[in-house]
């Protein structure tokens, strides 16, 4: 049976799809943009998290990882790709200061939660939503996830970068219902700068779902310093109206994933930037609409 490794199932979401959603969170992405507010999901592989508060500094992991863990001062630092057994590791630790994110799961596991809430996705319209991470980071899983649930009737949704190989995407959507797909930036040296891909493969991706006729909203994550400003919205507006897109839901830069970038021992690009609020996008929000898209938060 098909298998791969997710970080998190939540039940009872009324954000990512119609109706109430149960949302299978995938790890590995092939986009590292610096504001990511789920840095945990970046790695396909499950990875070690470290709890400050909880660590006795011992030094007992440093000793059994063979280098990739060190102390710099107080702050641990892991190198991610060099750890052999995270479980083992999170495991000796006698504080219980690491943790393990990601779990291998086969279709089944996942399917045992999902048929959980049949009864509230029938009575709201909602169903199984895929996100991550990026689902086309592990295709074939999520291609046997949507199959599986289409087989018992329960309605699909999936959250992507659009990042992937067009097979892929095009296989995925034959069995999605909803279909949400960031749009970051026009320009291709600036998207690699920020996500560390340009966006070829994003557009096309992007204008095969709008041209499928499925049910389609395009989300901006606007970024300051990135593609927060009004030149940026006009350039977007413009380029989105041309591939074919009618619904845009902005979402306002917040700080909701800054704590986890500590617990991977890793920096934040954004550490002390303001959030955004939906008021000082109306203005952004304007542009896309005068364009004749359907702009909401």
């Amino acid at each position: 049976m098909e298998h791969g490794t997710i970080f998190n199932i939540q039940k009872f979401s009324v954000n990512d799809g119609p109706g109430i959603r149960t949302v299978v969170f995938f790890k590995g992405c092939p986009l590292r943009c610096g504001w990511c507010a789920n840095p945990e999901s970046q790695r396909v592989q499950p990875q070690l998290l470290w709890n400050e508060k909880r660590c006795r500094r011992c030094g007992q992991c440093v000793q059994r990882a063979n280098g990739a863990i060190r102390f710099v001062g107080d702050t641990m630092r892991i190198d991610h790709a060099a750890i052999a057994d995270a479980n083992a590791m999170a495991q000796a630790c006698p504080g219980r200061a690491l943790s393990v994110e990601g779990k291998d799961q086969t279709v089944e596991d996942v399917m045992a939660v999902v048929r959980q809430d049949m009864a509230f996705y029938e009575e709201s319209g909602g169903g199984m939503t895929l996100s991550g991470g990026e689902i086309l980071a592990q295709p074939a899983f999520a291609l046997a996830l949507l199959k599986a649930a289409k087989h018992e009737g329960i309605d699909t949704c999936v959250e992507t970068t659009g990042f992937g190989k067009a097979s892929d995407f095009q296989s995925l959507l034959a069995y999605t219902d909803h279909v949400f797909i960031d749009y970051k930036h026009v320009d291709l040296q600036a998207h690699k700068r920020g996500t560390g891909q340009t966006n070829e493969v994003i557009e096309a991706n992007l204008r095969y779902a709008l041209a499928s006729k499925k049910p389609v909203v395009v989300r901006i994550p606007v970024i300051p310093g990135f593609n927060d400003s009004l030149d940026d919205a006009r350039a977007i507006a413009s380029r989105l109206k041309e591939l074919g897109a009618t619904q845009v839901q902005l979402l306002p830069f917040h700080q909701f994933g800054e704590n986890k970038y500590a617990s991977l021992t890793k920096d934040y690009a954004f550490a002390g930037i303001d959030a955004l609020r939906e008021e000082d996008l109306m203005p952004y929000q304007e542009i896309l609409i005068q364009n004749g898209l359907d702009a909401f938060f």
